[in-house]
This record gives C-alpha cells, structure tokens and sequence, in this order.
C-alpha cells in the first residue's frame, strides 16, 4: 500500500480528520507567522492565549455550554476524573450513586469507593455489558451528592440513548467516546468530562465541563491540582496546559463547524453506524452483542461464528487497508469505532468488505 492512508478503526487513540492533520502539518514550524510552532510557544504568550480563548470559545458555542458551566483543558485523562469527580463533590453527603454498564464505569465506581459510601445505582453486568438499563431499572438515592454514568462504552459497544431523571441530584458523566456526536443539554448534568484522544484531539488533553457552583466544596485532603475550583479561578492556566493537543482541538473545531457542528454530527454518526449494523444484521455469519436500543454509534461490536474466523477476518481486513478491528482482550470478536473523523467512505468500504466475506465464508 506504499505510504496511502488506511482506514483506521482505532478504538482510541483513534483518527483525525486529514485536513486537520495538513493544516498542523503546514504549521509545525511556524504557526501564523510567529515563527515558533505552537509546540514552542509560552503558555502565556499573547499567540497561545488567543489560540486558547478562541478553541474554548468554539467549544462552548459549538457544544452549547450555559453560562452555569465553566470549560476545563486538563491533564490526566478521563481517568484521572474518576478520582477528580468524588474529590470534589462527595463530600456534601458523603454517598453517591454509580451505574456500572461496562469496564470504565466499572473502574470509576472502584476509585470511588476510597473516598465515601458508593451504591450500585443500576449494573447490566448480569447480561455481560449488552444493554444500557432502563430509568425505571435505575434505583436511585435522593441522598447521593452525585450520580455517575459513562454515556458510551467503548469495549461493549452500548450507547446511552437517554439522560436519566435523577431529581435534583446532579449528574457526572464520562463522554470520552461520544463526545460531539450529538447534541447535549449540558445544564441537565453536573460534571461531563472526556478524554481527547478518541473524537476531538490527540492524547494529552481531557475536557471537564463543570458546573460552577459544585466547585469549591473538595475533600481537605484533594490534592491542589484536581480541585476543580483552583482550575477554574486560574482558567485552566495553574500549571502548563496540554498546549499542542488544546490547538490540535482548536482546529478539530473548526472542521466540525464546517460539517454542519454537533447536529451535522450526529446525523452523519448515526447514518455510517446504520449502515453498518444493516450488514451485520442481515449477514449470516456475524452478529452484534450489543442489543437493540442499547447500540452504540461510535463502536460497533461484532463476531463471527468461531475465533479462528474472527482472526481470518481480522487478518485479511488489514490487508484490505482496514486497521485496528480487532476487539477489546476483555469481550474478543471485532470492534469498528467510527469516531467523527472516519470518512462515510471508510465506513462503505467496511461494510462491502464485511459482506463479501460473509458470502466467501
């Protein structure tokens, strides 16, 4: 295949949008006629801070965040927000309620636990991770400071289709893989936050939108770095920000604008996603896990009939141009993440691919 691009199924870090990566390409070494790269720049230069006010401005018209929300450019990964999340917030009753509908939520709830009384809201571990509960299954403690969920679950491939109703106790929730493929009403919930890596910019960056008055009330023993509100009075700039990946989001951004934002979105996300349960639905030698109404549009999760075939197609996929479908080591079988980035080509291209092996099979 020489130097051609392939079409890369990476369940993250996962694919950027190629006029994206040109425009960082074309700019590496001297961004805008500074004659520095970003790379080089002062975190606070009068250069970086436009590139950073401008990329948080975009974010928060592009994702409609309220004036009650404040937009945090942090270090950690989504990971580090499992701890970051009770620090701050458990500590006005010292309870919350998680609902563990995979491996991330699964970890969250465990860090969790160092720091007060966690209760198992809703589990869908009894049909391994297939379905997202429904609001009634939810069993819910007016008494929690928060309430946790992961909105997509990248190793099980289940979608929240739904905000649920938790009353008047606020919602944190995990978006690291849906992230701007669809529209959100960010003032139903307390806390999302996210990773970058898999649907806005490389690794390095993780957003936190944070409801401003849950700030300020951290555990005493938080460290001053995930203290939301150190965040927020220092505007993200206590420390060295993740300056190339917050440029990278920056121009991320701006080719979301020009497919029509989040609501261009999710109309493109849904339809490649479609497209591709049709074809594994009517094949006959692959089903899907993850059931119906629970289906996620950013991993799609699939087998065959045997592992030995699941191999040969992963093999001969690869050598199609297709990369990275191999399954997560917890659920085997195959796994397609088609993040915002992935062209509808790739995505037809896929589908074809996987029909003519269900016929040569």
């Amino acid at each position: 295949m020489g130097t051609e691009r392939v079409y890369n199924f990476s369940a993250g870090p996962s694919m950027l949008p190629l006029e994206v990566l040109e425009r960082a390409g074309a700019e590496i070494t001297d961004h805008q006629g500074s004659g520095m790269s970003v790379m080089e720049m002062s975190h606070r230069s009068k250069a970086f801070d436009k590139i950073f006010q401008d990329t948080k401005a975009d974010f928060i018209r592009l994702f409609h965040v309220p004036d009650s929300h404040k937009v945090l450019f942090l270090q950690g990964g989504a990971s580090s927000q499992f701890s970051m999340a009770p620090l701050n917030l458990i500590g006005r009753t010292g309870k919350a309620d998680y609902a563990i509908t995979g491996n991330f939520s699964n970890v969250a709830y465990k860090e969790a636990k160092k720091y007060g009384q966690i209760r198992v809201a809703a589990s869908s571990e009894d049909r391994d991770h297939t379905y997202i509960p429904t609001q009634e299954e939810l069993s819910l403690d007016p008494e929690a400071s928060y309430f946790y969920y992961c909105a997509n679950n990248t190793i099980y491939g289940t979608e929240w289709q739904y905000v649920p109703d938790t009353g008047d106790v606020p919602i944190v929730c995990d978006m690291s893989s849906n992230f701007l493929s669809r529209p959100v009403d960010v003032s139903k919930y307390g806390i999302i936050f996210g990773g970058a890596q898999k649907n806005l910019a490389p690794a390095g960056l993780t957003i936190a939108i944070v409801r401003e008055d849950l700030a300020g009330h951290a555990l005493p023993y938080t460290p001053l770095m995930m203290d939301y509100k150190t965040m927020i009075d220092k505007d993200s700039m206590y420390n060295t920000p993740p300056c190339w990946c917050i440029y990278m989001l920056g121009l991320v951004l701006e080719w979301l604008d020009s497919k029509g934002g989040v609501e261009g979105m999710e109309k493109i996300k849904h339809r490649k996603a479609q497209m591709l349960y049709d074809v594994l639905d009517g094949s006959k030698l692959f089903t899907c896990p993850a059931e119906k109404g629970s289906r996620s549009d950013m991993n799609v999760t699939f087998r065959s009939v045997s592992k030995e075939l699941d191999a040969k197609f992963v093999e001969q996929a690869t050598a199609a141009g297709f990369t990275n479908l191999k399954g997560h080591r917890n659920v085997g079988g195959m796994r397609a993440s088609i993040y915002n980035a992935m062209p509808m080509e790739g995505v037809e291209k896929l589908a074809d691919f996987i029909r003519k092996f269900d016929q040569d099979n």
